[in-house]
């Protein structure tokens, strides 16, 4: 399953053929494991970044951003391209990351909410399964950077901005990874900042935005603009009033080189962590999962930042390898998938149950290219009202009291930019995707929002 011509750059063969280190690793491994090797409970390598759209990665096809590490990992493993947030929010996506479920079911509905206590998270299951389970990075639930996370052993890391605080996870993680004993199988989540980092460019830009070019040798180097950085389908009121309109072409460009410097800051770090499961011997026996908890604006609709139904903040990355199980360079462009997966997958592959409840689906019988009956559409939620169903042909959004709903026909606009939810020959899509959404609210085993985090006094600064 490779990426078509207009999805994937030129150098797709020279990535798969440069591919060394740990995917080299990964892509030779299969039959050159030992029983023990295949006996044993596989390690886990979970690495989650924020605010990383999916196809902001030069082996995706972003031509501004070299990403080596990334690239040779989705050469050797498999890639999603129909990968969604469940929530583009920090803490209700990371919330389902952890659990296998929606946020609604989580009580983490906004940012700065612990997961409800009837809930497990990756550590807590896996510790009592017999898995040494460690934590470094941003928890957010709640929180940033928390002294304890539930269920693991958290590696210090500092806290602050991703280009201060990344280089220390990744440096904490790379010791544990050299250093830890063997006999026990682990499961580590490395959490980083980048290219959250964004959000400072954006959200606080009347502050950090410069006027004009800054270094005159960018002059026509700059990422060039997203066909849709001007449009303005019809939305609800929440959404329509969420656009950036103050920026010149030019600061949507340097914004843009700014995002693709973050994303390079990224790779580096996840370099730094595959070379470890490496140099450390146990590459053939360790999954390694990547992904994003959502994407970034990045100019398109004249948005900044995340909380939108469309594709920039809504699609993520997720990539698996693991030695001898994943076929190398397998690229999937059908099956909708989601970060409640990612827990059903990896208890598939580690050989215990899923957690119950457990809304999302194992990802095994696809990675191993096995005939599987798999979801037909895809519920996602967005900003503190709004919901999302997306089909093999169709993203449908609607805002709870607002009468104006979203329909985009994906294959031929997948832009979005012509809502299509006022067409007549469209009311029966419509009324399908409506049905949809209600049968999967429907069996959702929702828990009371827990208590979020308190608000800031008047006068006070930000954290």
């Amino acid at each position: 399953m490779d990426l078509s011509p207009s999805q994937q750059p030129a150098r797709r063969d020279v990535l798969k053929a440069a591919a060394f280190g740990v995917t080299a690793a990964l892509s030779a491994a299969g039959a050159e494991q030992s029983p023990d090797a295949q006996d044993r409970k596989p390690n886990i390598l979970l690495i989650i970044c924020d605010q990383l759209g999916l196809d902001a990665i030069g082996a995706h096809g972003c031509a501004d951003v070299r990403s080596p590490h990334l690239d040779r990992l989705i050469a050797g493993g498999a890639t999603f391209l129909e990968s969604h947030s469940t929530n583009p929010v920090c803490s209700p996506a990371r919330s389902s990351i952890m659990t296998g479920l929606m946020s609604t079911e989580t009580g983490v509905i906004s940012n700065g909410r612990p997961i409800h206590s009837s809930r497990r998270n990756l550590g807590q299951w896996f510790g009592a399964r017999g898995y040494e389970t460690v934590y470094c990075g941003k928890w957010h639930l709640p929180g940033g950077y928390q002294p304890r996370v539930p269920g693991f052993h958290t590696l210090p890391a500092g806290k602050g901005q991703g280009d201060l605080n990344d280089t220390l996870v990744s440096h904490a993680c790379e010791a544990y990874l050299r250093s830890r004993p063997k006999q026990k199988p682990w499961l580590m989540v490395a959490s980083f900042l980048q290219p959250h980092d964004i959000c400072y460019w954006g959200n606080v830009r009347q502050r950090r935005m410069p006027k004009g070019l800054p270094f005159e040798p960018l002059q026509g180097k700059l990422p060039a603009l997203p066909p849709n950085n001007t449009s303005r389908p019809k939305a609800p009121k929440w959404l329509d009033a969420r656009r950036v309109d103050d920026y010149s072409p030019e600061q949507w460009q340097y914004y843009l080189y700014i995002y693709a410097r973050m994303i390079e800051m990224l790779d580096a770090d996840v370099g730094r962590l595959l070379r470890a499961v490496e140099d450390s011997g146990q590459a053939e026996n360790t999954i390694i999962v990547f992904t994003s908890d959502h994407g970034d604006g990045r100019g398109r609709h004249k948005h900044v930042s995340k909380w939108y139904p469309y594709d920039e903040a809504m699609k993520v990355p997720l990539i698996v390898s693991y030695a001898g199980r994943i076929t190398p360079g397998t690229v999937d462009r059908t099956h909708l998938v989601s970060g409640t997966d990612i827990m059903p997958t990896l208890c598939d592959y580690a050989g215990i149950e899923a957690p119950k409840p457990c809304t999302g689906m194992s990802l095994r019988p696809i990675l191993e290219r096995r005939d599987v009956t798999w979801r037909p559409y895809l519920v996602a939620d967005y900003g503190p009202a709004g919901h999302i169903v997306r089909t093999a042909r169709y993203k449908y959004a609607t805002y709870k009291g607002d009468p104006v709903e979203q329909l985009f026909d994906m294959q031929a606009d997948p832009w979005e930019t012509t809502n299509l939810y006022e067409q007549a020959k469209y009311a029966p899509v419509l009324a399908e995707h409506r049905k949809m959404l209600a049968a999967f609210q429907s069996t959702l085993d929702r828990v009371a929002p827990t208590a979020g985090p308190p608000r800031r006094r008047p006068g006070r600064g930000r954290s």
